[in-house]
């Protein structure tokens, strides 16, 4: 592995529909999607400087549904990032997919490319929630694709699960994650099941027609994922992140370490230790701003604030906690009082443990973890 790992991110805007987050359906539009490809590819060049080395560790296809990228777009891309940096011969490549996606044959294709661990949207293993999920396939093309990706040797998958589905039970939440752990994969991530304003589900919401469950019955949810993934042998390394065997995945894990990384694509977001930066959202915009030699993004200069702020909120919810000496620096940086009282209550309440100057959170605590974080922060 790199002594200094370094990441790359590609923000894939293609979906089978449109979404909130699409200003066109690239799916049934050739041009625009290679166009988006050509834009891709030619930012990869433009941002090749942007971190302080080019040795790459991981490599992510997310978005969006990176898997309606036919595999000799993949290749295009995955070229050009080897014609600008160094990858490291071990290093994870995803690609975050659909089920419907993945045929055998599509499977054969993007392993011969080097692609080494997927990301698939199961989301359900219940043909009830799938429509309501607003997703394409069933619950049969779902264990078929597990099977396939397994058969072809692609074994480092992780599977994404949502909870909180409102007319769900506890029960059904059982049955989802049976069948996610029958599947023997070794990375599920689980998400309770966020209404943001602008979706479909915002949308219902403001309506009356979508009901969110109640706060009881999401807590018991996440409390439940937890207990039932980590006795057969899960670890809970990340609120919504379990691998068993240690296949963490290594880039997202880097986001929670503050490792640099470079993100490509509209709406994608970098890190190089001391700014943010982040791409224009619409993809008309952004591909115009590339094709004109410009990267048409925003920067944000990171203050101690900032950068203890964001450590305290992405490290506590992780396996491994915040570090206090880490923390103690960067309130003295921000010129204020480590709070000593707070940490002593966390811990004598038992929703927080210390050892070897690490605190982590345990038990009820980690159902509490963004909140604890920013009663931490710096404002």
């Amino acid at each position: 592995m790199n002594p200094n790992p370094l990441h790359l991110y590609l923000h894939i805007p293609f979906c089978h529909q449109a979404c909130h987050y699409c200003d066109f359906h690239f799916s049934t539009n050739l041009a625009q999607k290679k166009a988006m490809v050509d834009a891709i590819c030619a930012e990869i060049k433009l941002q090749n400087t942007y971190l302080p080395v080019k040795n790459l560790e991981t490599i992510y296809f997310g978005g969006g549904t990176p898997s309606l990228l036919h595999p000799a777009e993949l290749a295009k891309i995955l070229t050009h990032i080897h014609q600008d940096f160094s990858v490291d011969p071990q290093a994870e490549i995803t690609l975050e997919a659909n089920p419907e996606d993945l045929t055998i044959e599509y499977l054969e294709a993007i392993k011969a490319l080097g692609i080494n661990r997927l990301s698939i949207g199961i989301q359900s293993f219940q043909e009830k929630n799938l429509p309501y999920l607003h997703r394409n396939h069933s619950v049969s093309d779902s264990l078929l694709c597990i099977a396939r990706a397994q058969e072809v040797g692609l074994s480092n998958i992780s599977l994404d699960l949502i909870y909180g589905i409102p007319e769900n039970t506890m029960s059904d939440l059982e049955k989802d994650l049976d069948t996610a752990i029958q599947t023997g994969v070794e990375h599920i991530s689980a998400y309770s099941l966020t209404i943001e304003p602008k979706t479909v589900f915002g949308q219902q919401k403001k309506k009356g027609i979508l009901k969110e469950i109640d706060e009881e019955l999401m807590s018991d949810s996440f409390l439940y994922v937890r207990k039932r993934l980590t006795e057969v042998g899960f670890d809970d390394y990340e609120t919504s992140n379990f691998a068993k065997n240690k296949r963490y995945s290594r880039h997202n894990t880097s986001y929670w370490n503050q490792e640099p990384y470079l993100g490509i694509g509209p709406s994608a977001h970098s890190f190089n230790g001391f700014s943010r930066q982040w791409n224009v959202a619409k993809n008309g915009l952004y591909i115009q701003s590339i094709s004109e030699g410009q990267i048409p993004s925003e920067i944000e200069m990171l203050s101690p604030e900032n950068k203890l702020n964001e450590y305290l909120m992405t490290r506590l919810r992780t396996a491994w906690g915040i570090d206090l000496e880490t923390v103690k620096s960067g309130y003295l940086a921000c010129k204020r009082t480590f709070p000593q009282l707070e940490i002593d209550h966390w811990i004598e309440n038992g929703i927080a443990i210390l050892e070897k100057n690490q605190l982590r959170l345990i038990g009820s605590g980690k159902l509490m973890a963004d909140k604890l974080a920013s009663d931490l922060f710096v404002v």
